[in-house]
């Protein structure tokens, strides 16, 4: 596990958070986690989308905020208010968890068998609306090194056919 423990999160210390090697803190593992476990809720304010656009304005920022999660057009989590260890959970391309709503709240699932040590990671499948600038790639590159890494955090575009 890399780094110095910082602090164990849930009751059975599933999970700590600590240094990571992609970036800034992470989540790993303390011990095995099964393919399809429920591993942590990702908690914060609940708030209206109009809310979080006040809050963050990622455009004029330093660096861009990662801590908002939308459960559905009329209620946005920000786990930099109220928020929980979730919030330290890195993207990848590669990731081996997956977000799960479920009803209105946001869960983060094993995608497979999980050792102890190891990172948690999902695809964060950022969006922005229009057009991706060369700002935008910067702005939320990916760190993940993964072999198929696609350099961003940002969700790739659906094809021009699936475009409404």
């Amino acid at each position: 596990m890399a780094g110095k423990m910082q602090h164990m999160i849930a009751s059975d210390a599933l999970v700590a958070v600590c240094e990571s090697p992609i970036h800034g803190r992470g989540v790993f593992a303390l011990r095995r986690i099964r393919s399809g476990q429920r591993i942590i809720e990702y908690l914060g304010e609940r708030i209206a989308p109009s809310e979080a656009e006040q809050r963050y304005d990622d455009d004029r920022a330093e660096h861009a905020h990662v801590l908002l999660f939308t459960v559905d057009e009329h209620i946005v989590i920000d786990g930099g208010h109220d928020g929980n260890a979730a919030i330290y959970i890195n993207h990848s391309c590669a990731p081996n968890c997956e977000a799960v709503n479920d009803g209105s709240r946001i869960f983060i699932e094993a995608l497979r068998d999980i050792g102890p040590g190891e990172e948690l990671t999902y695809d964060y499948q950022l969006e922005r609306p229009g057009r991706y600038s060369a700002d935008w790639k910067e702005r939320y590159r990916c760190h993940c090194g993964a072999p198929d890494c696609r350099g961003t955090m940002l969700a790739p575009r659906k094809s021009s056919s699936s475009a409404r």
